[in-house]
């Protein structure tokens, strides 16, 4: 009798550890699952922008400089090689990005120009996506950090080799509060 009691507490054990693994695995997995999400948002933005810049090309011809590290920024969001490295970069494209939309003010025929309005659309779209996936994926590492930090998954992880996940971080620039003036 008492070696069926220890099966069944052994089997129980068994099934609670199984269980335990199984979360920490299904948080990491979706984790990176909102990471790729990054990068897949952040591709689709850097497949825009040739397009946006032969589009400007036309109008401000003499806006060769500020188009030239567009493109420069652009391919360093390419051939970045972490998540936090391609966001750096990114964060660095939006800043002369906002220089090129700035342009469209000076540049009536630009801002009226159907092409120029739809890329702007599908950009502002995209840093939109890029936003929520962000968001997504330090909630996830929030949830996944916490799951192998809280007992008794610390046990689990650690015997597994689970390693806690950064956070995406905002660049310095972008915390400040913008300045007012009327």
């Amino acid at each position: 009798m008492s070696t069926i009691i220890i099966v069944v507490v052994v089997i129980v054990l068994a099934f609670i550890y199984a269980g335990l693994y199984n979360n920490l695995v299904r948080y990491r997995n979706r984790a990176r699952e909102f990471s790729s999400q990054i990068g897949v948002q952040l591709k689709r933005r850097t497949d825009l922008i040739p397009n946006l810049v032969e589009t400007v090309k036309g109008y401000a011809s003499h806006e060769k400089e500020t188009l030239s590290k567009v493109v420069e920024l652009r391919n360093n969001v390419t051939n970045a090689g972490s998540l936090q490295e391609k966001v750096d970069a990114d964060n660095q494209l939006t800043g002369v990005l906002r220089q090129v939309f700035a342009l469209s003010e000076s540049y009536p025929d630009l801002k009226a120009n159907q092409e120029f309005g739809r890329l702007m659309e599908e950009l502002s779209n995209t840093e939109n996506k890029v936003s929520y996936a962000r968001q997504a994926y330090n909630s996830q590492v929030q949830l996944y950090d916490t799951a192998i930090e809280t007992f008794p998954r610390n046990i689990i992880a650690k015997i597994h080799g689970f390693k806690r996940m950064d956070f995406l971080q905002i660049p310095e620039a972008e915390t400040e509060v913008p300045k007012v003036k009327f």
